[in-house]
């Protein structure tokens, strides 16, 4: 399988791409206990970064915490890819673990599991367009020419831009 996605993807190396699954998920996972979807956005679909922005607003109303404790990914591997007519898909299974729960802004539990790990598994989409500019290219900001780091919040520290990685990589498109 691996090689066919090199057919449409020649810089695709599964072992990176894996990593940076794992990464970018428990990013998220950060992201949403910081009640702050911001330093995620340019990993995420415009769809799938409404939806988690809104949840974080939710429990920002609600004067809410969502806490994952002791949070890691055991296991990710690739269970298949699709090619459509402008991207490349690839959907990913990703088992962590970590307590999940609530804490309101005084630090006092909630709701939620927070005395032991749970399980959970994810099916996530990752989606390419073909012919992307290669990865590198998004090492300056298209908007003022500086230099970026893209690993850390995609958003330009000169400008305030923030970097279109679809263009450039693979971003989320659907989290199950």
């Amino acid at each position: 399988m691996i090689e066919e996605i090199k057919k449409y993807d020649n810089s695709f190396n599964e072992a990176m791409f894996l990593t940076k699954v794992d990464h970018i998920f428990i990013m998220i996972l950060s992201a949403i206990m910081d009640n702050d979807m911001s330093s995620v956005k340019h990993y995420l679909s415009d769809s799938l970064y409404e939806k988690y922005n809104s949840m974080v607003n939710e429990f920002k109303s609600k004067k809410l915490i969502r806490l994952f404790d002791e949070m890691n990914v055991k296991e990710t591997h690739i269970l298949d890819y699709n090619v459509n007519e402008d991207s490349i898909n690839i959907r990913v299974s990703l088992t962590s673990r970590y307590m999940d729960y609530f804490i309101n802004e005084e630090g006092k539990y909630v709701s939620g599991i927070n005395d032991r790990r749970i399980e959970k598994n994810n099916i996530l989409v990752f989606t390419k367009k073909l012919g992307a500019k290669e990865l590198g290219e998004a090492r300056r900001c298209p908007s003022c020419g500086n230099t970026l780091d893209i690993n850390n919040t995609g958003v330009c520290p000169y400008c305030k831009s923030t970097i279109d990685m679809s263009k450039y990589d693979y971003v989320i498109t659907r989290i199950d």
